[in-house]
């Protein structure tokens, strides 16, 4: 607010002895109080969110920051935290820009701003740079949206995840793997593994490996494929998946290479029964599925996501609609539950207190969030034992935003139809 605006909407002393004269003095007298316009205001609680908003994650980093916001002003529009006397809460903004030591240095300086508790950052390497400064610096953070393990195995005190966990992700995609196979009569022989060499692709492909080996499944991998965060030419790397034929490709992927994947496939017309995602983000982001149309039909991709017949996630999913014209997906969704979680644990705490906070957020039982699962209910080690996947499938629909459709589990399912193996890319 400029100081022209700033002047036009405050009161000059003589205005306010005016209002204040017979009216003012005359409550303030009948009741022994103060007028209510001198109360002092509830305090402000500081939560500092950092998510990659510039870099090669933006697409996501932006939305990841947006459903953040969008959770803080429907906690601010329907009283703030009651029991502080209605205390706001502010959002402080940082952005890592995918980097690490970004992130840290971001959650450092919210943290020097006064922010009580931090919150973010979607990417795990991050996440764990975070994680270790909010325990030196003993500020609770919540994570929205970070999946490697060994985050939460450091025995830290001050950390809490949302997010189901890579080895719970590994663990939905060989479970929903195994019933795609009953429900089609269809077993793939050949697979290869294609994963972005940051943290959780390297992470998430090595536990997917181990445990689909560990299996019995007949399945060889005759192939992976490892390249960097943000390539810009995977020719090379389609090359050698064309040469190896397999049946299926599990890639673990970000937005931006994944479009690079899928393009390159088509053009080099890789033979593929299908793609199975075994928890990688990118191949149902709302700008990936349009840019992509119909190459996008029919992928598979095992991946928390978001419970349409939730209230939670039909008033996010509106206001998100309304700012940016898309649906809440798994990473805004989670993104938009970790201010309702933070501002639960608020409530209960009644207090601004690191320890306060810290006991609330263990004893934390929210069921109305956005996503499919159970109450996010934390445990010893910080991670949420109602986290859950479900298995998703980009499928035809006139309506972009209704093309990815929950096929597994049944319960909360969209679609009773799954396309398996699927028409090759260049026959769509």
């Amino acid at each position: 607010m400029d100081y022209k605006t700033m002047k036009q909407n405050s009161i000059d002393r003589r205005t306010f002895l005016k209002l204040s004269g017979a009216a003012g003095i005359g409550i303030a007298a009948s009741t022994f109080g103060v007028p209510s316009f001198l109360h002092a205001a509830p305090e402000t609680i500081k939560i500092g969110s950092i998510q990659p908003v510039t870099g090669p994650l933006a697409i996501i980093g932006q939305g990841t920051r947006l459903g953040n916001q969008l959770a803080v002003e429907y906690i601010n529009a329907n009283g703030g935290i009651k029991s502080m006397g209605g205390a706001k809460i502010e959002l402080l903004l940082g952005d890592s820009e995918s980097k690490p030591e970004v992130g840290r240095q971001e959650a450092d300086r919210l943290i020097k701003e006064g922010a009580s508790i931090l919150l973010g950052p979607f990417q795990s390497d991050v996440a764990m740079a975070i994680a270790t400064l909010a325990e030196q610096r003993q500020v609770p953070f919540v994570m929205d949206v970070a999946a490697l393990d060994d985050i939460t195995k450091k025995g830290y005190e001050h950390v809490f995840r949302i997010f189901i966990t890579s080895g719970g992700l590994v663990a939905g995609a060989l479970k929903y793997y195994k019933t795609l196979i009953e429900i089609s009569g269809v077993t793939p022989a050949t697979a290869v593994v294609a994963n972005v060499g940051d943290a959780f692709g390297k992470g998430m492909s090595d536990g997917f490996l181990k445990m689909l080996e560990s299996s019995g499944l007949p399945i060889k991998i005759v192939e992976r494929i490892q390249y960097p965060l943000g390539i810009q030419d995977l020719s090379a790397e389609v090359a050698k998946i064309k040469a190896a034929k397999p049946d299926i490709l599990f890639p673990v992927s970000r937005p931006g290479d994944s479009v690079i994947l899928l393009r390159e496939l088509y053009k080099q017309k890789v033979s593929l029964m299908g793609i199975f995602g075994p928890g990688s983000p990118g191949w149902y982001e709302p700008d990936f599925v349009k840019d992509m149309d119909k190459l996008a039909y029919h992928t598979l991709v095992n991946v928390p996501w978001i419970n349409p017949s939730s209230p939670s996630y039909q008033r996010g999913n509106a206001a998100f609609q309304k700012a940016v014209g898309k649906n809440l997906d798994t990473n805004s969704a989670y993104a938009y539950t970790g201010p309702l979680v933070i501002a639960d644990a608020l409530e209960r705490a009644g207090s601004t207190k690191r320890e306060a906070i810290l006991k609330a957020l263990r004893e934390t039982n929210f069921k109305d969030h956005p996503v499919v699962g159970g109450p996010v209910k934390f445990d010893e080690k910080g991670d949420n034992t109602g986290a859950m996947t479900a298995l998703i499938q980009v499928q035809p629909d006139p309506d972009l935003q209704k093309r990815v459709k929950i096929v597994l589990p049944k319960e909360f399912a969209q679609s009773d139809k799954i396309v398996f193996p699927a028409p090759q890319l260049w026959e769509r």
